[in-house]
């Protein structure tokens, strides 16, 4: 398949640059895959689509503050950095703006949050095929516990508000409310909606609850810039998956219970396990690379909660490929529900609203 074919125009004004006011409250679309057919409702009304042996899993991936700012120690030229990966303590690859004004040896002075020089000193010891820079720092005994005061939270670029002060809430909101595993350096969004109300609604009716791990790069919402979808390298990202997990969802699969996955994160977690181990899921640690698109056949994942998602991405592609497993069709369904979402005024990307597959 080429990567034009998941191309859309999306106006401006649909890319929500805020949360909803109360994470439930965002809408909800749900399509029904065998009669192509939708519904319009709210994230609370959740647990009318879900029932007693079901099980939810969630990405409990917590998101770090992971956006630094800091200056040259020689010019006092500015530099953003971007935290992508942990190599070791105090040893990062991160994306640096103006990457051209890092070159090896630079050293940089990390700013606090009233940009002033903090302790911290980061030096450009590499640079790789991405133009991505690693950095060692200096002055913590680890930088990553410094992130709180340090670094502010890694909104996607397309969030781009005129009043600095209306991010002022995101180290809340661009989090889950189930948050526990740091490593994250952009949210697991379909997860944003959950509120421990609505959790706790679904355990009442009989709805298990269950974690994977999996940190979410800044690949995840990259485009695909090949010409075809067999071109595109994907990126890995690292997973953990709990012998307590794979009991729930390998018990519900054998009661014939639904495995309901909020999110692509979570997806890609459970397929890229069942296609090692035979369609079968079980406890596992590791990284994925998995690319799922048209046509693809799913082993343990029934039902798929998710946000609206940008043109061209492996998000959309992975979508189409749940809206038809196994065919190449899913493409046109989805597009022609993005297309119904768009005249209703959805909200589209990371803060936006939700639409659940069945």
């Amino acid at each position: 398949m080429r990567t034009s074919d998941f191309d859309f125009p999306l106006p401006e004004e649909l890319i929500a640059q805020n949360p909803a006011r109360q994470r439930d409250h965002s809408r909800l679309l749900v399509l029904d895959r065998k009669s192509k057919t939708f519904e319009h409702r709210k994230f609370f009304n959740l647990s009318e689509y879900v029932q007693r042996g079901d099980v939810v899993v969630l990405n409990d991936s917590r998101v770090i503050p992971a956006r630094l700012r800091g200056t040259n120690a020689k010019t006092g030229g500015e530099f953003e950095m971007l935290l992508l990966e942990e190599n070791g303590v105090n040893d990062w690859w991160a994306m640096l703006r103006p990457g051209k004004r890092a070159r090896l040896g630079t050293k940089i002075l990390v700013l606090d949050g009233a940009r002033k020089p903090a302790q911290v000193q980061a030096t450009v010891i590499d640079i790789n095929s991405e133009g991505h820079r690693r950095l060692q720092f200096v002055g913590a005994d680890n930088v990553l516990q410094e992130l709180k005061t340090l670094g502010d939270m890694p909104v996607p670029p397309y969030i781009n508000r005129a009043d600095a002060a209306s991010g002022e809430n995101d180290r809340e909101r661009y989090q889950t409310v189930y948050a526990r595993q740091e490593g994250s350096v952009a949210a697991p969004t379909a997860g944003l909606h959950f509120t421990e109300r609505i959790l706790g609604t679904l355990r009442a009716q009989g709805v298990q609850i269950c974690f994977v791990t999996l940190h979410v790069g800044l690949g995840t919402f990259a485009p695909v810039k090949t010409e075809t979808l067999a071109a595109h390298k994907m990126h890995n990202e690292r997973y953990t998956l709990t012998e307590s997990t794979a009991r729930i969802i390998s018990e519900a699969k054998r009661a014939d219970g639904r495995v309901i996955a909020a999110g692509t994160t979570t997806v890609r977690v459970l397929e890229s396990i069942a296609a090692e181990n035979h369609g079968k899921i079980c406890a596992a640690q590791g990284s994925t690379h998995i690319f799922i698109y048209p046509p693809y056949r799913f082993n343990i994942v029934d039902s798929l909660l998710t946000n609206f998602h940008l043109p061209r991405s492996t998000l959309l592609m992975l979508v189409s490929a749940f809206a038809a497993p196994g065919e190449s069709n899913g493409r046109e369904t989805i597009l022609n529900v993005y297309a119904e979402a768009m005249r209703l005024r959805y909200r589209f990307f990371s803060y936006g609203d939700a639409m659940l597959i069945l």
